[in-house]
C-alpha cells in the first residue's frame, strides 16, 4: 500500500534526530553496564544492543527513503566499517522499498514534463512497477506506441540531501559505530555525497547511459535499455521497456545449467571490462539492477551512481592482485602501498595475514582448469570468521575511496554469481586482464 513519505525538511530532520537520540542513548547505556559482567555476557549484551539499534536506524532509513536509504544500502554491502549486525540488518534496506503516494508522483511529471501524465502519454499507469531509495518506476506508452518505463524522483530528494547525510552520520558517530579512522570517515562520506548528488541529477544518468551502452556497444548478450530524450529531465527519465527475469525468478527448466553458466560468463567479462578497461564501473551491482532471459542475455539497469576510476589506481590495483595471486607477500605490501591501501611508514604486515586474505580471495581463481561452483561459495562466511583481525590493523590501512567501490563490484557480482549457481573457470580469463 502506497504511504505518505516524509518530504518536508523539519520532518525529516525530527525523524532522523529522534533516531539519533534513540542509538546515542542506547550505546551510553551499554558503556555503562559494559563494565560489569564477564566477558562472555558483555559481548551477547552488545550484539543485542547493536541488533537493537539496527531496528531503530533500518525503520527510519526505509521510511524516509531518500539520501540516507541508499547510504543505508551501500552500508550494507561496504561491510569494513560496520559492525556485522548493522551490515546484516541494512541488508534490509536492498529489497524493494513501499511506493510513494501518486498524487506526489503526479505533481512531479507536472513540474518536470509541463503536463498530467495522462496528457503527456497515451497511457500511464499509477501502480509503481518498481520503487526505491531515491524514486519510483512506472510504466507507460508514449504517444508513438512505444513501451516506457517512467522513473520519477521523490519530491524533496535531492533538497535533503546534505542535511540527511550530515545527520545519519552524526548517529553512526554517537552510536559508536563507525570502525575506520575519521580521516577516512571523512573521505567515504564526501565521496558517498558526491556519488549521491550524480545519482540524483537523471540528466547524468542518461548521461552515463549513453557512455556506457557505446563501450558495450560490441558486446552481444548485454542489453541497456534506451533514453527517451524528449521526456526525460533532472527529475524524470524516461527508457524504452526491456523486460527480463529477476535472480529469484529463474525456472530451472529454461535456465538450464549451460544458460547460468553463459550468464555467469557475460556477468564476468562485463564486470572485468569495465574494471581494467573502460576504468568506470557500475556504482550499484545489486541483484535489482539486473535481469536475464533464457537465451543467457543479461540486462543491466541504473546507472545513476557510476564510479570513473583513476588510471593509476587500475594500474596499482592490477600489480597488487599479480602480487597476491603469486605469493610474493613482501612486493604485494609494496602494492598495496603505492595503491594507497596501507599507510606507508606503518612497519609491514606479517606474510601470514596476507596469505590468509589471499588463499580465501584466490579460491574460484586457484586453478587454471578446474570448474567452481559458486552455488556451494563460502567466502562471505570466510571473511566474516576473519573480520576481527582486520579491527588489529586499521592503522596500518587506510583504503582510497576507489578501492571502497571495486569492493563493492565485486562483492555484488560475487553474489550473483552465487545465487545463479554459476559453475565456471575464469582464471585463464582473469590472468589476460591482469596482463
Amino acid at each position: 500500500m502506497a504511504k505518505k513519505s516524509v518530504t518536508t525538511r523539519t520532518g525529516r530532520f525530527m525523524k532522523l534526530a529522534g533516531m539519533t537520540a534513540s542509538v546515542a542513548g542506547r550505546y551510553a547505556s551499554e558503556k555503562v553496564r559494559s563494565s560489569f559482567g564477564s566477558d562472555e555476557k558483555k559481548e551477547e549484551r552488545r550484539s543485542k544492543t547493536y541488533d537493537k539499534m539496527a531496528d531503530d536506524i533500518v525503520s527510519t532509513l526505509g521510511e524516509l527513503k531518500g539520501a540516507v536509504m541508499k547510504v543505508g544500502q551501500i552500508a550494507s554491502q561496504t561491510q569494513d566499517f560496520l559492525p556485522k549486525e548493522f551490515s546484516t540488518a541494512l541488508q534490509k534496506l536492498q529489497k524493494e522499498a513501499p511506493p510513494m503516494d501518486f498524487s506526489l508522483i503526479r505533481q512531479q511529471i507536472v513540474n518536470e514534463l509541463g503536463g498530467e501524465p495522462e496528457e503527456i502519454f497515451d497511457f500511464f499507469e499509477q501502480k509503481p512497477y518498481a520503487a526505491a531509495s531515491i524514486g519510483q518506476v512506472h510504466r507507460a506508452m508514449t504517444k508513438d506506441g512505444r513501451d516506457v518505463i517512467v522513473k520519477v524522483q521523490y519530491p524533496g530528494v535531492d533538497k535533503s540531501c546534505d542535511s540527511d547525510l550530515k545527520q545519519l552520520r552524526m548517529t553512526l558517530k554517537l552510536g559508536g559505530l563507525l570502525k575506520i579512522p575519521k580521516e577516512s570517515v571523512d573521505q567515504l562520506f564526501q565521496e558517498i555525497l558526491a556519488r549521491l548528488h550524480e545519482e540524483l541529477d537523471y540528466q547524468n544518468e542518461a548521461n552515463n547511459i549513453k557512455r556506457f551502452q557505446e563501450f558495450h556497444q560490441d558486446d552481444s548478450g548485454l542489453i541497456i535499455p534506451t533514453v527517451i530524450d524528449e521526456l526525460s529531465t533532472q527529475r524524470v527519465l524516461t527508457l524504452e521497456l526491456v523486460e527480463g527475469d529477476h535472480i529469484s525468478e529463474l525456472d530451472s527448466t529454461v535456465y538450464t545449467q549451460d544458460v547460468i553458466n553463459l550468464i555467469g560468463h557475460r556477468i564476468f567479462t562485463t564486470m572485468a571490462d569495465q574494471l581494467f578497461k573502460f576504468q568506470c564501473i557500475h556504482g550499484d551491482p545489486h541483484a535489482g539492477n539486473f535481469a536475464f532471459r533464457p537465451d543467457g542475455t543479461v540486462i543491466m539497469y541504473d546507472f545513476g551512481c557510476v564510479k570513473q576510476l583513476k588510471p593509476e589506481i587500475v594500474t596499482a590495483y592490477k600489480a597488487a592482485l599479480n602480487a597476491g595471486i603469486g605469493k610474493d607477500y613482501k612486493l604485494l605490501d609494496k602494492r598495496l602501498i603505492e595503491l594507497g591501501v596501507r599507510v606507508e611508514g606503518k612497519p609491514a604486515l606479517d606474510e601470514g595475514y596476507y596469505a590468509m586474505w589471499r588463499d580465501i580471495f584466490i579460491t574460484p581463481f586457484e586453478h587454471k582448469d578446474e570448474i567452481y561452483d559458486f552455488a556451494q561459495a563460502s567466502l562471505h562466511t570466510q571473511v566474516a570468521s576473519k573480520a576481527p583481525s582486520v579491527f588489529k590493523h586499521l592503522d596500518s590501512f587506510r583504503p582510497p575511496v576507489e578501492s571502497l567501490f571495486i569492493d563493492r563490484l565485486i562483492a555484488g557480482h560475487y553474489w550473483m554469481m552465487k545465487n545463479l549457481g554459476v559453475q565456471a573457470a575464469f582464471r585463464n580469463e582473469l590472468e589476460e586482464y591482469l596482463k
